[in-house]
């Protein structure tokens, strides 16, 4: 019998996320952890998705929105920034985890 719609709803969680690549370990100490919610918003989706390189701030400005702390809030607030190899790995990791 086929699944109903409303069985895979539900309203989106929050899921860890770690940076542990050698690197991450071997210039900051340790891994590097953050949050995001494990569904989005399908317009956002796409639009990430179709972000080119051309649009590098746009992509950062859509990670930062999403990129939370382990209680659901932002966790790049307004006029911070992140080093920008670690922006790399979290705009890699974010990509990835939203394209599973």
């Amino acid at each position: 019998m086929a699944l109903k719609l409303t069985q895979l709803a539900s309203k989106p969680q929050l899921i860890k996320i770690t940076l542990d690549t050698p690197e991450i370990i071997e210039k900051y100490g340790d891994s590097l952890e953050f949050w995001i919610m494990d569904r989005q918003p399908i317009d956002q989706f796409i639009k990430m998705a179709t972000l080119g390189a051309d649009n590098y701030g746009e992509m950062i400005k859509m990670v930062n929105a999403l990129v939370l702390d382990e209680s659901g809030n932002l966790a790049v607030k307004e006029g911070e920034a992140l080093p920008n190899d670690v922006m790399m790995s979290v705009i890699g990791a974010v990509v990835e985890r939203l394209g599973k």
